[in-house]
């Protein structure tokens, strides 16, 4: 049977990402976009803080009782698998995963303990115990430009998995669905 040109080739398609994985991530770039524009009125900037905590902790249970995809245990590489990983970025023939690939997992933990450490720096900030302690603030501020290299960092990589791996990660956070091959 001839291909007809221009008709568009299907791709059989596998869930991955269940709705809890996908309303946590966007419910979070939502509320750190939201924390980080919204200074003033406090009240509202902490209540974005706080959102981010509450989100927290939902991903952290979600990661222990979750589905599959959504395991901590499922996708937490050690150190020999991330760094094979990042060799295998370099030369351009790392595989493929279904779920999380090791550098995105290790991204994962990185921004959940950054993102953790920016909630609990600004917590302190509303205690009498810390109130008007600069290095409390100063660490809350080095925290979030921590935290804007390592979202930089992920993009860049989701960009590229995406173009090597001819998926579009950002569709698949938002339907929850992946390419089953990538022939």
């Amino acid at each position: 049977m001839a291909i007809v040109e221009n008709q568009p080739l299907t791709r059989k398609s596998i869930a991955v990402w269940d709705i809890g994985v996908r309303l946590f991530h966007w419910s979070l770039v939502t509320s750190v976009t939201l924390s980080y524009f919204v200074i003033s009125p406090r009240d509202m900037h902490k209540f974005f803080g706080y959102t981010v905590v509450a989100l927290i902790t939902f991903r952290l249970i979600w990661g222990i009782i979750g589905p599959k995809h959504a395991r901590f245990s499922n996708f937490i590489p050690g150190p020999r698998k991330l760094l094979g990983y990042l060799r295998d970025i370099a030369r351009g023939v790392e595989e493929r995963y279904i779920g999380h690939n090791p550098a995105g997992a290790a991204m994962i933990v990185a921004l959940l303990l950054v993102l953790g450490a920016i909630g609990t720096t600004g917590y302190m900030m509303s205690m009498d115990a810390y109130f008007g302690e600069e290095w409390v603030e100063d660490l809350h501020k080095s925290l979030v430009n921590g935290l804007l290299a390592l979202v930089a960092f992920h993009l860049a990589g989701v960009a590229l998995a995406s173009r090597r791996h001819r998926e579009n990660l950002v569709a698949a956070m938002v339907t929850g669905q992946k390419p089953e091959d990538v022939d």
